[in-house]
């Protein structure tokens, strides 16, 4: 393939599928596809619906990073995997602790897509806007993390060339109605499994 591609799996888990052949997984919980074998799961937070590694053929050998992994003594850690850089960033609210939560900043062929995990609002969300960011994936079910009017907000704050609303409902793959409102500039809607390429 010429580019890496993402596919949207449904609430809050995605695929990455790279142009090198590798799959790596964000928070696998809902959809179906894991058929593809994992090179590499990232994993936000330890809540029950980002973490069913179980549902990926071959887990127990492949290399998880949790948010446990992404903290040390100078602040967020960096990984170098499968040809990505990936970056531990901010993620929290009052139902997700600071310290136990993260999203990711992953870099790969020159595109960076940013997994904004369980979030609402946070201070880095400012620095954000300066590493144009090509893809981000902002949660907004307004129950466990930040409404639709908030993530439009942290839109601006970003400044992604494209805006995809995920973690929209409670239980739901995917809400219509809700993602209808996600209405910004660089809204891209994804439902469950479109793919699109990152380019």
């Amino acid at each position: 393939m010429e580019y890496d591609r993402v596919e949207y799996l449904g609430h809050g888990s995605l695929k990455l599928l790279l142009k090198n052949g590798k799959v790596c997984y964000i928070d696998p919980f809902a959809g179906d596809d894991y058929k593809e074998p994992a090179d590499l799961i990232l994993i936000t937070h330890e809540h029950y619906d980002h973490t069913k590694i179980d549902l990926i053929p071959n887990y127990e050998n492949v290399k998880i990073i949790r948010a446990a992994d992404c903290f040390g003594n100078a602040g967020y850690n960096t990984f170098d995997e499968l040809g990505m850089h990936i970056e531990a960033v901010e993620a929290y609210n009052k139902n997700h602790n600071i310290n136990e939560c993260v999203g990711f900043v992953i870099t790969s062929n020159g595109k960076k897509v940013y997994v904004a995990g369980d979030t609402s609002t946070t201070n880095q969300m400012n620095d954000l806007g300066s590493y144009n960011i090509d893809y981000a994936f902002l949660p907004m079910d307004g129950i466990y993390n930040m409404d639709i009017d908030e993530a439009i907000e942290c839109e601006k704050l970003i400044k992604a060339k494209h805006t995809i609303p995920y973690h929209m409902a409670p239980g739901d793959l995917f809400n219509e109605e809700r993602a209808s409102k996600f209405n910004t500039p660089s809204t891209l809607i994804m439902r469950p499994n479109d793919i699109i390429e990152i380019k």
